[in-house]
């Protein structure tokens, strides 16, 4: 039995990660940690855990935790998940895990000397669907791929939440530029070699708000546009010459019209249409993390050499749009 315990309150631990703790096979909540006792004390006893602590420090210095979830406020999460791995902690950290690619060599380091587990909280990699996309491309369902288009947007203008505040890492590319990236990496093998963006900042905040994102794959192209002031739209679809795949829930399972990849053919007479009922990707998440550490096979996680590709590319999407025109990533 894994016993985790969690670095803070905040809102993604508290609606999904802990209940998929919760409900994970081989895993239990053993403590939750807050600077405001109350919190710690109030979300432990909702979901059962025995232990809350004041501090961050004391719950790494408990002997009843073995793994760490941190869902801190971007700015921090380099530093929480050393100190997590250093107090002999495994750790799930939440995207991104760094604000700089370069900054997770410093991690890497940690692990290979610590010799534990870490890792960035990209579920998406764990739910079947994305499997079957990437299943799909590879056995040449939809032919030669050429072109891959997405958005994400929401509307959160809330000066106190921390995706609005410059210091805490805020800003619409690191918070959800790495979903349409991660998975086109993912479901595709391949890498972006360029990129070129347009980025507004909104004057008051001082935050990325819009982007507009271009990335050579070398054989096909990625556009995409990410937006904290938009009307509420998720959407992917990768499109070949024999016929294109689109999701209609491709980072927030279970919402929309549900989990489903539907295939279409060349002349978009015939769809093919696979569902995905009541998949929980965070508990699949939680899971393979366990039997990782349990097993000590790391291949189905989500490494940290993975983490530093995509950052790069959420680093380049930042340099093109100070310096227009194509960057390298």
């Amino acid at each position: 039995m894994l016993r985790w315990g969690v670095l803070s309150t905040a809102k993604i631990g508290r609606e999904h990660v802990i209940p998929a703790i919760c409900a994970a096979d081989d895993n239990v909540l053993s403590a939750v940690a807050s600077r405001d006792a109350e919190a710690a004390r109030t979300l432990a006893d909702r979901f059962g855990a025995p232990h809350a602590f004041s501090s961050y420090e004391a719950l790494l210095d408990s002997d009843q935790v073995d793994a760490v979830y941190i869902p801190l406020p971007t700015a921090m999460h380099v530093e929480w998940a050393e100190k997590s791995a250093r107090a002999g902690k495994h750790v799930l950290c939440e995207k991104p895990i760094a604000l700089k690619a370069s900054e997770i060599d410093r991690l890497i380091a940690t692990r290979d000397e610590t010799g534990v587990l870490i890792s960035e909280a990209f579920m998406v990699t764990y739910h079947p669907q994305w499997h079957k996309v990437r299943e799909l491309i590879e056995g040449g369902a939809i032919g030669t791929l050429r072109q891959v288009d997405a958005a994400f947007t929401y509307f959160n203008r809330d000066a106190g939440n921390m995706r609005n505040v410059p210091e805490l890492g805020g800003g619409v590319i690191p918070d959800i530029a790495v979903y349409p990236t991660v998975t086109t990496r993912f479901a595709t093998g391949k890498e972006p070699q360029r990129i070129s963006a347009t980025v507004d900042f909104d004057p008051g905040f001082g935050t990325d708000r819009y982007a507009s994102v271009r990335a050579d794959y070398g054989s096909f192209e990625q556009s995409f546009y990410i937006s904290t002031q938009m009307a509420q739209r998720q959407t992917i679809a990768f499109h070949g010459d024999k016929g294109f795949i689109e999701l209609t829930a491709p980072w927030n399972s279970n919402l929309y019209e549900g989990d489903e990849v539907r295939l279409h053919n060349q002349d978009h007479r015939k769809t093919d249409i696979f569902r995905y009922t009541g998949i929980d990707q965070y508990r699949l998440e939680i899971e393979a993390f366990g039997k990782a550490i349990e097993t000590g096979e790391r291949e189905p996680i989500f490494s940290l050499e993975d983490s530093v590709k995509n950052q790069r590319v959420i680093d380049a999407i930042y340099r093109a749009g100070e310096e227009g025109g194509w960057v390298e990533v």
